[in-house]
């Protein structure tokens, strides 16, 4: 009798170990899978930077997340599978045929408390340091169960393409792109990230998705010289313009022959009146497509992240667009692309402009037809599509399919909008009011 006594205490002790024991296991996969799912691969990128020796071996797991998953997840059940089975077999050796019951509510309680949640917390907490603590013991977890694991990444694979659905490993669930906007975006909202800092930076992502056409100053606002003009009146224009590049057009102002810039005037100038003594007749010997460069053209379509690379490479600050039939569609400058990222770019010889957006009392805004979507929405942090058209009324011309009448109102995309100036087939004038 005392014996069995006695081989009972010895196989409850050893059974109540071997569950601690896995369930310490248990905690460490749900901890290891937690931390390195959540571990910022940009952060251990860094720490690798660093000499950090963990986190070369995070990253280096983080790269196949399937394989380390599956790897984990089967190392994880086994351990909750077996602990469940010797709870079991131990409760029902003492209390009887019904310790069933009881042993699933205390490893329930046991399992979800110690080995998911406390582990699973720990880990979100400081997720990078925890993945390069346990990287080395799951790099070997993962390279002994390898072959299991591909055994049932293979099977999983082939029951989705039951469904029709297909696995492309190589495939991110998000591009860093999307990671980087959403982070910006979650963090503006939960106040983090100040406004301006998330527009700059939004701003310089977006450079390769946007083209120049968006930006680029429209040909009926461009500021051009006569090449048959007199020469006192090209150095007059030259002196009133806030420009120190204007196009040279010659018999149409479709035919651009060269870009003058204002320092290589005065540098002519100078050196004609110097020449003639001082006099201002020297003027008289001009030759203002002679002193004028030869015109940059560039397609609409040209991203700007390839406009301003273009820039750096050709030493230039000023490039006119065509469209694709050849003809001018506008210009656009290294400072309208550096605006896109840094916001609005004024020198003292800029001329002051009306703000684009001027609120109401009731809540709605005065809008200048002409204002680009992408600044409205920045200014506002609204959300008005800008697939279709590039200014405001460009895009209520697109919305409502013809080119409205004053006092026209439309409701669309959220806003109320009312034309309240219409120059020939032009919008110049709106009122928005979110809806």
């Amino acid at each position: 009798m005392d014996s069995d006594i006695s081989l009972l205490d010895t196989a409850f002790w050893l059974s109540t170990a071997a569950i601690l024991g896995l369930l310490i296991l248990s905690a460490f996969f749900s901890g290891s899978e937690t931390a390195l799912t959540a571990a910022s691969r940009g952060k251990l990128r860094a720490q690798v930077d660093k000499g950090a020796r963990g986190a070369a071996s995070a990253l280096k797991l983080t790269e196949d997340s399937e394989r380390l998953i599956g790897a984990v997840l089967l190392g994880n059940n086994m351990v909750n599978i077996l602990a469940t089975s010797l709870a079991t077999a131990l409760f029902t050796r003492l209390l009887g045929d019904s310790a069933v019951a009881v042993a699933t509510l205390v490893m329930t309680v046991l399992v979800l408390v110690f080995a998911e949640v406390l582990p699973k917390t720990y880990a979100i907490s400081n997720p990078e340091t925890v993945a390069q603590r346990v990287s080395p013991l799951i790099r070997a977890v993962v390279l002994v169960f390898s072959p299991v694991v591909a055994a049932v990444r293979a099977l999983v694979r082939g029951i989705l393409m039951v469904f029709g659905v297909r696995i492309d490993p190589e495939r991110q669930i998000l591009s860093v792109h999307e990671e980087i906007a959403g982070t910006l975006a979650l963090g503006h909202a939960e106040g983090s990230v100040q406004k301006e800092d998330r527009d700059r930076l939004l701003g310089a992502l977006d450079l390769s998705s946007r083209t120049v056409e968006e930006i680029m100053r429209h040909r009926s606002q461009i500021e051009m010289i006569d090449a048959d003009a007199a020469p006192g009146e090209i150095v007059a224009q030259a002196i009133a313009s806030g420009h120190t590049r204007l196009p040279l057009w010659k018999d149409d102002p479709e035919n651009i022959i060269g870009v003058l810039h204002v320092r290589d005037l005065w540098r002519e100038v100078d050196r004609l009146m110097r020449a003639a003594g001082g006099g201002h007749d020297a003027l008289d010997g001009l030759d203002v497509v002679a002193v004028a460069r030869p015109p940059y053209f560039v397609p609409e379509t040209t991203s700007l992240d390839d406009q301003m690379r273009q820039f750096r490479h050709r030493r230039a600050h000023f490039a006119l667009v065509v469209d694709e039939y050849g003809a001018l569609h506008g210009l656009i400058t290294l400072e309208d692309i550096l605006e896109e990222i840094v916001g609005e770019i004024e020198d003292e010889f800029d001329i002051a402009e009306k703000a684009p957006l001027q609120p109401l009392e009731d809540g709605s805004f005065l809008v200048d037809g002409a204002a680009t979507i992408r600044d409205v929405n920045r200014a506002m942090d609204w959300d008005l599509p800008d697939e279709e058209a590039n200014t405001i009324a460009g895009l209520v011309i697109h919305a409502a399919q013809t080119i409205p009448a004053e006092g026209q109102v439309f409701a669309f995309h959220g806003f109320r909008f009312e034309v309240m100036e219409r120059q020939d087939n032009r919008l110049t004038l709106l009122k928005l009011r979110p809806l």
